[in-house]
């Protein structure tokens, strides 16, 4: 167990949790006034998302001073974006334009301070898996690294809701191929334990290479039913979550932890997302961390 003095976590929140329709300035008052200390950005496969890669130099510099205006920070991005576009698609349009997508968000996260770049482990995601979709993602993920790195961007692989990258043990061979301080992980604690028998295993295997922690509730997959990976109340799931916080105390993890949830049927999202954090921290205290 690693003693060593604790700071207090720090806990972000997901912008699509947040009250629909807020410019940014609201978006960051919303969160600070729900108690969070950062947000993470989402650029997902919505047109209206992808357009902010293509952000003017005024739109980013008014981006820029909402955050700092605001005393917190947007340290991350979800880039879900690949979904619609992936590394790994049969379409050579669709995979440029993925690529197209990648540069883009590099060059956004190194414009306005975010740092972590979460990627989505797909190779493909609305056509069926082959070796060949793997083979073609495998080659864009080292492109994408690559990218990072020149641009000191931190390219974060999300464990994710399919079999194709649902544990740490899954990203793990794509890192022994991608040796890079730029390449890490960022585990999706439901995510994990919906797919991994051993989490607190699998996030040993972590140990010194996580960007983040994204923090759900699933529901596990078994015969006749698919699994449930959005949208699942804290503690109404399978997740375990002062047994994952033991875990990540035990391997000496320092870093963020993001509540991932959304409340677009939620008739008041500022209260659902501060109840969250007030659940989220109780877990943390049984699990040793606040």
């Amino acid at each position: 167990m690693d003693e060593r003095p604790r700071l207090p976590p720090r806990i972000g929140i997901y912008e699509k949790a947040l009250p629909a329709g807020l410019d940014w300035p609201g978006m960051l008052r919303a969160a600070r006034e729900a108690g969070y200390d950062y947000v993470e950005m989402s650029v997902d496969e919505t047109d209206a998302r992808l357009a902010r890669l293509e952000w003017t130099a005024s739109e980013r510099a008014a981006f820029r001073e909402a955050v700092a205006d605001s005393g917190l920070r947007v340290p991350s991005m979800c880039l879900s974006g690949h979904r619609r576009f992936p590394l790994g698609s049969s379409d050579s349009k669709a995979r440029e334009r993925a690529r197209d997508i990648l540069a883009r968000a590099v060059d956004l996260a190194a414009d306005t301070g975010i740092r972590t770049i979460q990627l989505a482990g797909y190779d493909v995601y609305y056509e069926p898996s082959t070796p060949q979709t793997r083979a073609r993602f495998e080659e864009g993920l080292a492109w994408a690294v690559e990218l990072a790195e020149r641009a000191q961007v931190c390219a974060a692989m999300e464990i994710m809701d399919t079999p194709f990258l649902g544990t740490v043990s899954r990203w793990l061979e794509f890192a022994e191929k991608l040796p890079s301080a730029w390449f890490q992980v960022y585990p999706d604690i439901g995510n994990l334990s919906a797919w991994a028998e051993d989490v607190p295993g699998e996030l040993a295997k972590a140990r010194g290479r996580i960007a983040a922690v994204h923090l759900k509730d699933t529901l596990k997959p078994k015969p006749g039913f698919p699994g449930r990976f959005r949208e699942v109340p804290f503690g109404t799931g399978c997740v375990d979550f002062p047994g994952a916080f033991r875990a990540l105390r035990s391997i000496g993890y320092r870093g963020s932890y993001l509540v991932e949830m959304w409340t677009h049927e939620s008739p008041d999202p500022a209260a659902e997302i501060r109840a969250a954090r007030q659940w989220i921290l109780g877990r943390m205290r049984e699990g040793g961390l606040a």
